[in-house]
């Protein structure tokens, strides 16, 4: 539903871009070079130009900085932008009525010397756009209209952003309030088991598990890099192997050009509490976790393999489309951060039977301009 929103907002965007190239072909004079190039580039620039604020969100910072801008895209008239309740920034005087009528109508609204647009995110009217010139032209009302339309695709790509990163900090609450009662009463206990025996060891375990516990739940930051990731995950485990002991195996392969890459904050630290907790807890015996970060061009390929009890494909269906398993921690909630944030080409992919262990691979694009670490 994501893409297809973005794709609508893209192809509006295109069609205003085309309305601006005609309206400034009709209101410029001729220049060196083909008028259709020159007007083509002046007006995407311009445009690119206050895209940035606009996808900020509407408010009078914002409003000031896109202001000049869309000033130039519509030949220079007196121009303000308004929200539903005040004017955020220009001076576009004896235009409150119709104001008023375009707020409520949705729709534009001129007269002799004045043009209002409504700005509208998905259906509601947000603010508007006033233009106020010597004569009104029938030409500088559609050019009017597509601007807004434009500055609508903006706004909109700013709700969007902020819904994502809305729905990805509930995701990430519900991941820690879901591991978290496990792994530390489980170190804790396996803290305590030395504290009598060999306090020394008591007293590194329980600075790994401060280490761990800072990371896991720090309040900043929708994204890391994949070097935290792995040092929280080396703090996991060596946690863990207090606990279980020489029962527990762990290999690790990390290509060092991949340390650097972005990812969503604990999107592989589950993945690897899954391997021992679902894995290898079940099992008699040794059992091996491993680790690997490959470098694949423009992707980095993470790997998490145990060779533990394995489960059924069927249970792994049920995690990855959003139902509560007992054999999954955040297995559905990793998978779905990633395709909010790359797209549905990426997520995990699950390899696993009864009996035989289970691999769990995520492909991550190397750079991606969604993806900022704190």
């Amino acid at each position: 539903m994501d893409n297809i929103r973005t794709a609508a907002i893209v192809i509006a965007a295109l069609v205003a871009a085309a309305v601006f190239v005609r309206w400034r072909l009709l209101t410029r004079r001729r220049v060196l070079g083909s008028p259709a190039d020159r007007a083509t580039y002046e007006t995407l620039h311009t445009a690119s130009l206050a895209a940035p604020a606009l996808r900020r969100g509407l408010d009078a910072e914002s409003a000031a900085l896109a202001l000049p801008h869309v000033r130039t895209l519509l030949g220079g008239p007196i121009v303000a932008i308004t929200d539903l309740h005040d004017r955020l920034a220009g001076d576009a005087p004896d235009v409150t009525e119709l104001t008023a009528d375009a707020l409520a109508s949705g729709r534009t609204q001129a007269s002799d010397r004045a043009i209002v647009a409504p700005l509208s995110v998905e259906g509601r009217v947000v603010g508007s756009i006033a233009v106020v010139t010597e004569e009104a032209s029938a030409g500088l009302a559609r050019a009017t209209t597509e601007v807004a339309r434009w500055m609508s695709s903006q706004l909109e790509l700013a709700e969007l952003s902020e819904s994502r990163t809305a729905l990805m900090e509930a995701e990430l609450r519900a991941l820690r309030a879901q591991i978290s009662p496990h792994f530390i009463y489980n170190s804790l206990g396996a803290i305590a088991s030395f504290v009598r025996t060999d306090p020394e060891r008591a007293r590194e375990l329980l600075l790994e598990f401060a280490d761990f516990t800072r990371y896991s739940f720090r309040e900043h930051g929708e994204f890391t890099t994949l070097a935290e990731e792995l040092r929280s995950i080396e703090r996991y485990l060596v946690l863990e192997k207090a606990r279980f002991g020489d029962r527990l195996r762990v290999v690790t392969r990390v290509a060092p050009e991949v340390l650097s890459v972005t990812l969503p904050f604990l999107a592989i630290q589950p993945l690897v509490e899954n391997a021992v907790r679902h894995g290898l807890e079940a099992k008699d015996g040794d059992g091996t976790v491993t680790v690997v970060a490959l470098d694949e061009g423009v992707e980095c390929v993470i790997t998490i393999e145990d060779d533990g009890v394995g489960v059924e494909p069927e249970t792994v269906r049920d995690a990855l489309s959003g139902h509560t398993t007992s054999a999954s921690v955040g297995l559905g909630n990793v998978d779905e951060r990633l395709r909010t944030v790359y797209g549905d080409e990426y997520g995990i992919v699950v390899e696993t039977a009864p009996g035989h262990g289970t691999k769990v691979t995520v492909r991550l694009p190397k750079f991606h301009p969604g993806a900022e670490s704190a």
